[in-house]
C-alpha cells in the first residue's frame, strides 16, 4: 500500500474518541482526522497520529467554511487565528492545516483567487518554518455548500500555481468533485502534485462506499497509487448502517 488510513472524527462523533482509537487500531487505520491539537494525546498512545486539523470556530465566525480567506475584510483575524495555530498543530505532531476560500457573495472568480493568494501568502513562512502545510480544501457549491468558491479543481490548482510554495496544496475531497465536476481519476492523475490530502465518501448521499453509489472505489485507489502519493487516505462518510465499525472496515477494504 502507497498510502494511510484515516478517519475524519466528526463522522463517528456518536462513538467515544478512546473507543473510535481502538477501532483503527483494529482495522489498521493509522490516523484521526480533524481532532484538535489538544486532543491528539488521547490518541498518541495507541500509535495513531492527526493528519489533519482546522481552525477552531471563532467568536467573530471567521475561519470557518462560509467565511474565510476570499474577503479581504476577513485576512487581519484569520492572520491571527492560523499564527496560532500553525505552531500548535506542529508541537501536536500534526503535518497539516486546512483553509478555506469561504463563500462567493458576489465575487468573481478571478478576484476570489487574488484575495485568497494574498490573505494566505503571509502564512507560507510560517508554515514552512514549522513543516506544516495549509490545504485548501475543495467543496461542492451545488448540495452541501452553496456559494462556496473553491469548489472546481481548477480553479484551486490556479490558487496553487499562484502561491508557488509546496506549503500549499489541495485537499481533494472524491465526493465532493464527483458531485461538481466528475471525471476523478483523470483529475487526480492530471494534478496529483497539488493534491496533498484525500477524503473518501461514497456519491449521491455521503454515505458508504458500497455498491449502491456511482463512485467505483477500487479503480480510484488504483489511479491515486499511480501518482506515487504516500499521504493519508481519510475517510470522510457518513455512515448509515447500523454497525458503525463494519462501515468503516468496509470502507477500508475497498479502498486498499
Amino acid at each position: 500500500m502507497s498510502f494511510k488510513h484515516s478517519v475524519c472524527r466528526w463522522c463517528f462523533e456518536d462513538t467515544p474518541l478512546p473507543e473510535l482509537a481502538d477501532w483503527c487500531q483494529e482495522i489498521g487505520i493509522e490516523g484521526i482526522d480533524l481532532l484538535h491539537p489538544g486532543e491528539v494525546e488521547h490518541i498518541k498512545n495507541r500509535g495513531l497520529v492527526c493528519p489533519v486539523t482546522a481552525a477552531p470556530e471563532h467568536q467573530s465566525g471567521l475561519g470557518c467554511i462560509e467565511k474565510a480567506f476570499n474577503n479581504p475584510d476577513h485576512h487581519k483575524t484569520l492572520l491571527e487565528i492560523y499564527r496560532e495555530l500553525i505552531p500548535q498543530a506542529a508541537e501536536a505532531g500534526i503535518p497539516n492545516v486546512i483553509t478555506f476560500s469561504g463563500n462567493r457573495e458576489g465575487l468573481s472568480d478571478e478576484h476570489g483567487l487574488e484575495n485568497c493568494a494574498r490573505g494566505l501568502e503571509p502564512l507560507l513562512k510560517l508554515a514552512e518554518e514549522h513543516d506544516v502545510t495549509l490545504i485548501m480544501e475543495l467543496l461542492n457549491s451545488k448540495v452541501d455548500h452553496p456559494d462556496y468558491q473553491c469548489d472546481h479543481s481548477d480553479w484551486g490548482v490556479a490558487l496553487c500555481e499562484k502561491l508557488g510554495s509546496p506549503r500549499f496544496k489541495l485537499l481533494y475531497d472524491i465526493y465532493h468533485m464527483q458531485v461538481m465536476e466528475g471525471d476523478v481519476m483523470a483529475t487526480i492523475k492530471r494534478h496529483s502534485s497539488y493534491f496533498g490530502h484525500y477524503h473518501t465518501a461514497g456519491c449521491p448521499g455521503r454515505n458508504e462506499l458500497d455498491t449502491t453509489q456511482e463512485l467505483y472505489y477500487p479503480a480510484i485507489i488504483e489511479a491515486i497509487k499511480s501518482t506515487g502519493y504516500t499521504g493519508y487516505l481519510a475517510h470522510e462518510f457518513v455512515p448509515t448502517w447500523p454497525d458503525h465499525k463494519a462501515a468503516l472496515i468496509d470502507a477500508v477494504k475497498r479502498c486498499s
